[in-house]
């Protein structure tokens, strides 16, 4: 009777980046470039924000600030080490990483290849778990974020006016609620018209203004929509906007939600260069009989809002 592979494996520091860059940088949101990244937050990094009062006055020969000011404030994005422990069985990922590596039998040592596929695999669930914590985590909750995900730092840091209190969004009334979004722009901020600002759209809305433009919001016969495409128009796989600014479709974000910003205003601070990273596969069946492998992650990471002023939020 063939003896099962050994595994002991462990990837650490700048070793381990690309299993955690798997883990930390592939949620939707962060791989589409929904946010700005900040790849060495061990603990804590601050962000400087400086506004400055109108800087042009009539010329003299003398030097005079009286008339500007720079006021300077920060803001501080904290990271949270978060950990992965995963047990699984050996037996129920050979067939599947066989079949990938055609041909591959038993080896008295356990290929790398197939480590690696096992890594692979708990990173694209941690990145699936990652994008949805990013947006509505709770604040301190085992697992997540220091300060919660950014409908939690939305709702906690801005501004009254810049909340919008949110309906069941559906395609007949899409259009009315997505213009109340830029209308809170306009009234409350200075970001339309920058090429980084996004409104950021839950799935639900993204469908419903897809519906919308297809002609069927009212009835199906009332027209054909885009270039008399009907939905088909979407297929296209171009960008979408609304009232000039491009909506960015977040998995992460509960239904009917929204959050108008810049994606230079959205920070995401991330433990990649640090040396307290790690990716461990461990093979525990020489010690208990069993057929389980082991995967371990440590990673460290972190969200936070420049400016809360700049930033509308739809939802609760």
């Amino acid at each position: 009777m063939a003896d099962y592979p050994t595994i002991t494996t462990t990837y650490a520091g700048q070793f381990a980046g690309k299993y955690i860059s798997a883990a930390l940088l592939s949620p939707s949101t962060i791989d589409g470039g929904g946010v700005t990244v900040l790849p060495n937050v061990k603990f804590k990094e601050i962000l400087q924000n400086v506004v400055t009062s109108n800087l042009l006055a009539d010329a003299t020969c003398d030097f005079d600030a009286a008339g500007s000011t720079v006021t300077l404030t920060e803001k501080i994005i904290t990271t949270n080490d978060i950990q992965v422990n995963m047990q699984l069985c050996k037996s129920q990922f050979f067939n599947t990483w066989q079949s990938l590596e055609m041909g591959a039998s038993q080896f008295s040592d356990l290929p790398k290849s197939f480590q690696d596929y096992l890594l692979g695999y708990v990173a694209g669930k941690v990145a699936s778990e990652m994008e949805t914590t990013l947006w509505q985590g709770a604040a301190g909750a085992a697992g997540g974020l220091t300060d919660g995900g950014f409908t939690v730092l939305a709702a906690a840091q801005l501004p009254g006016a810049n909340i919008i209190a949110p309906a069941a969004v559906t395609a007949a009334n899409v259009i009315d609620e997505l213009g109340k979004v830029v209308d809170a722009i306009n009234a409350q901020t200075n970001i339309y018209g920058f090429e980084d600002t996004r409104i950021f759209v839950s799935r639900n809305i993204m469908a419903a203004y897809v519906r919308a433009l297809g002609g069927f919001s009212v009835a199906a016969t009332s027209n054909a929509g885009v270039d008399n495409r009907g939905t088909m128009w979407y297929a296209d796989g171009g960008g979408v906007t609304f009232d000039g600014i491009k909506l960015f479709m977040a998995e992460g974000l509960p239904n009917d939600t929204m959050l108008a910003a810049q994606i230079s205003n959205l920070y995401y601070g991330v433990s990649l260069l640090s040396d307290t990273q790690e990716a461990r596969v461990i093979d525990v069946s020489q010690y208990d009989g069993s057929d389980n492998v082991r995967v371990v992650m440590r990673m460290a990471a972190g969200a936070q809002i420049g400016v809360a002023s700049d930033v509308i939020y739809y939802g609760v």
